[in-house]
């Protein structure tokens, strides 16, 4: 199995029929903010961080780690994808699997954009690490999470409790060609 470590970051920008799946630029900063400012981004995910505070740290050009794309709407940042190794010790079906997260713009909600742009990078995950599994977590709460788990073809592996909610802990598999 290979490491996300080890691909080449960042790839060629993604192309879906409505999206472009990238690497950060200086001109997604301000939307990086926004993104992580949003009360109601972070929701489920322990509240929004303070403006000024991410005003303070940001770089002029958010930094481009491997498994972190900017997906862009009509030349503009509408959310983030986020490909990373979980590190999750207490829950070991995930352990060591790539796990999928995503953030997008309350403005970019219920048009189809965050199953349009997770489905784009796990079919780039699957030609870059071929076989490898992902993961997804989310509060069973979020509703939209979960719907779009279900879309985009995760099972349940388990739901646990953490942070004072009940979490739900899928796994994707690429579908490798038989014969």
């Amino acid at each position: 199995m290979g490491d996300l470590g080890s691909i080449t970051w960042p790839p060629e920008p993604i192309t879906t029929e409505r999206l472009v799946l990238r690497a950060p630029e200086a001109r997604d900063r301000a939307a990086f903010i926004e993104l992580l400012a949003s009360p109601e981004v972070h929701t489920f995910l322990g509240g929004p961080r303070p403006r000024d505070e991410l005003e303070r740290e940001m770089p002029a050009v958010p930094e481009p780690w491997p498994g972190s794309f900017v997906v862009e709407l009509d030349g503009s940042m509408i959310g983030q994808i986020l490909l990373r190794r979980a590190v999750e010790a207490r829950r070991p079906a995930a352990a060591g699997k790539a796990s999928l997260g995503y953030l997008f713009l309350p403005r970019a909600w219920g048009s189809g954009y965050a199953t349009e742009a997770c489905a784009a990078a796990l079919g780039w995950l699957a030609d870059a690490l071929p076989g490898e599994p992902v993961v997804l977590a989310t509060q069973s709460a979020n509703l939209g999470s979960m719907r779009l788990a279900a879309k985009l073809g995760f099972t349940e592996v388990e739901r646990f409790e953490a942070w004072g909610a009940e979490q739900w802990l899928g796994m994707w598999s690429p579908v490798t060609p038989s014969g």
